[in-house]
């Protein structure tokens, strides 16, 4: 593999934007329901997760990292160098940080992909919509728009089969662009250092804790 090369802002919004381009529901078949139960099931019994990921952002470009989830409300992804990039979700908002311009910025957590990800229980229902169910070799796909917002992208979530485990996902944006990410390594479960999940902005040292 090549030297990494820092993804652009739009890559990064791309991880960023909430959900999907507009398609019907997908019909309550009772294969999808099932598969969507057993998706459902799953991803609320993830409580912690950490492992390594692979980044392919839209204009092929490959960046690494370290992946760590503590639900509910709390996500890191730390990208190597001499990628700048640091997101960090606290319970309250996504932050993303670029180590080299020395930026920050604050995104809505309920607002963004990762906002599926943290929640306390997770259903993909009620706000979100499913619309499309994805069945290959060893390999189940679904796909979940915000209801509110279909227009605005959307993220397939991918499974692996024997043993039934989250392997990917794609953030699509509403321009069709996207950003996918695959899990490395992943360990379920294990404590994970509160710590990895602070940030404390330079500028407001009261406003957020240590």
């Amino acid at each position: 593999m090549g030297p990494l090369r820092n993804p652009s802002r739009r890559a990064f919004l791309g991880i960023a934007a909430a959900f999907v381009v507009a398609q019907a529901p997908v019909r309550a078949q009772s294969a999808d329901a099932a598969d969507i139960a057993r998706a459902e099931t799953y991803l609320d019994s993830i409580r912690t997760l950490e492992a390594r990921f692979l980044q392919i952002a839209p204009d092929g470009s490959v960046a690494e990292g370290g992946f760590f989830l503590s639900r509910p409300g709390r996500l890191r992804l730390d990208y190597d160098a001499p990628n700048p990039n640091l997101l960090v979700a606290d319970g309250r908002a996504l932050v993303h940080i670029d180590r080299h311009l020395k930026t920050i910025a604050y995104l809505p957590l309920d607002s963004t992909p990762a906002g599926l990800l943290v929640r306390d229980r997770i259903r993909l229902s009620g706000d979100l919509r499913v619309v499309g169910v994805e069945r290959g070799p060893g390999t189940l796909r679904i796909a979940v728009v915000q209801a509110t917002d279909p227009r605005a992208g959307r993220i397939v979530l991918a499974f692996a089969e024997r043993p039934f485990v989250l392997s990917s996902w794609a953030f699509v944006d509403a321009q069709g662009q996207t950003t996918r990410l695959s899990l490395l390594d992943a360990k379920f479960g294990q404590a994970i250092d509160p710590d990895r999940f602070t940030f404390v902005d330079p500028s407001q040292p009261a406003s957020r804790g240590n």
